[in-house]
């Protein structure tokens, strides 16, 4: 529901105005003077405001230079019963939206709101598109053509034009807000808003608030009425991240807007009508939870109209190639490292790792190795951990009398490589082949060990 304010001195033209708009389903905020309409517009979430030209004090437009200082998009339309050039122009040069001459008809002042509205709102989208802007690439930003992401590409082919609700499900950093993103970029709602949350991120109450918005004055903090981001997403989409933390209290009315496609804020008692399409996501099982009462049945039959399920990255080990070389030309423009490469043997690694964190963790792996490589080329070692600033590593080092461990006829890589291979065989034979502990002794991650394991053909041993 868009929220406007209307500001005059007149009580008679507040009280049509105000009665206009809402019959055309505003919700509308009045003041009586230009201070009282500042203070406000600063305690609100607004769309547009509405105010008379000339009013006793601070006229329409000093209020329209001090709407413009806290919040420089938020259009204005000026009314004036005097229909002077002069203060038009100078209103619309210091960005009032449009002005009104009065008399002026109903069908006149809603057109212009309408528009007023309309524009903001783009303007709304195109902000929170900047802010969140992501390199758009493959399916839906999406990369690889694993037969796994294919049935994931069907699938969100096959639901983006329906109104139904998805549930995409997999292990952290799979990309499962990716696959929301390209649902509603292929729907009919792709012009409206894409709002997240993550629901693991907040506390119920900060979560229910975040979703519903709040009143001024509904709790300590609330010194402002703001709108919720179910109402940022009205005509829109609304992700809703990590939906298995939601609390069993705020599944009861996150169900209740399902149904019903209304709410209140909170702290309010004014109903708001909404249309948003709901997606969700989890890395829990939900069925598990719902036998173990953890999450409403109900619900999750109502966001479980379609699953879509996205698949580890160890399951799809033959697009990492091709990932690979997109998180190099995506931290190359943003690292000024356009020409950076990686080696055969760089890549064999890559390709050989489990990757627990699947695909958040080798785009911070590529970044990590584009920033240490040498000579714009990524090697093996430029893949692993940096253990040179390992703490005590420089005063081991620098008693050592280096020339006793090279022996004639063997190059440095091969020294090295078998002191690497004796260093791994200790820590696991230590560790009891335990290798999260083997690797925590070397300093280095488990999927890194188990690399070196291959490389040097240990073997677990069987029991």
């Amino acid at each position: 529901m868009q929220t406007i304010l209307v500001v005059d001195d007149e009580p008679n033209y507040l009280i049509v105005l105000s009665e206009l708009l809402r019959d055309e389903g505003y919700e509308v905020f009045t003041a009586d003077s230009a201070q009282a309409g500042l203070k406000m517009a600063k305690e609100n979430d607004l769309d547009l405001v509405i105010s008379d030209m000339k009013m006793p004090g601070m006229d329409g437009i000093a209020l329209l230079g001090k709407l413009k200082e806290f919040n420089q998009q938020l259009p204005v339309i000026l009314i004036t019963a005097y229909a002077e050039v002069g203060k038009a122009v100078e209103a619309m040069h210091l960005g009032a939206f449009t002005y009104l001459a009065k008399p002026f008809s109903n069908e006149e002042l809603l057109a212009s709101a309408r528009k007023a509205v309309e524009h903001y709102g783009m303007v709304r989208e195109i902000r929170h598109l900047r802010s969140e802007a992501t390199f758009k690439s493959g399916f839906g930003g999406m990369i690889g053509k694993n037969p796994n992401m294919l049935v994931v590409y069907r699938l969100i082919e096959k639901v983006a034009p329906t109104p139904s609700s998805v549930l995409v499900t997999g292990e952290s950093g799979t990309g499962k807000e990716l696959v929301a993103r390209a649902i509603h970029n292929l729907s009919e709602r792709r012009d409206a808003p894409f709002i997240s949350v993550n629901c693991a991120a907040l506390s119920e109450h900060l979560l229910e608030s975040e979703l519903f918005g709040h009143e001024k004055g509904a709790f300590t903090d609330a010194a402002a009425m703001r709108k919720g981001r179910f109402e940022l997403a009205d005509t829109g989409t609304l992700f809703l991240d990590e939906i298995g933390e939601m609390t069993p209290a705020l599944q009861a009315k996150l169900l209740r807007v399902l149904q019903e496609r209304s709410f209140e804020r909170v702290g309010g008692n004014a109903t708001i009508s909404i249309d948003v399409r709901i997606l969700a996501a989890t890395n829990k099982d939900l069925k598990d939870e719902v036998e173990q009462g953890k999450f409403r049945n109900d619900l999750f039959y109502r966001l479980n109209v379609i699953h879509i399920h996205m698949p580890p990255l160890r399951e799809r080990l033959d697009d990492i190639p091709a990932l690979v070389h997109y998180f190099l030309k995506k931290n190359g423009e943003r690292l000024g490292r356009e020409k950076n490469e990686i080696s055969p043997e760089a890549m064999r690694l890559l390709v050989s790792l489990p990757w627990e964190g699947n695909i958040r963790e080798l785009e911070n792996t590529i970044e990590r190795a584009a920033i240490l490589c040498n000579d714009g080329c990524i090697e093996a070692e430029d893949v692993q951990p940096d253990t040179s600033q390992m703490p005590g590593i420089q005063e081991w080092s620098s008693g050592l009398e280096l020339g006793q461990f090279i022996p004639e006829g063997l190059s440095l890589s091969e020294v090295l490589s078998g002191i690497e291979e004796k260093l791994v065989r200790q820590a696991l034979e230590e560790a009891n082949n335990i290798q999260a502990r083997a690797a925590e002794k070397l300093g280095i991650t488990k999927s890194l060990l188990q690399y070196k394991m291959k490389k040097y053909n240990l073997q677990r041993k069987k029991k």
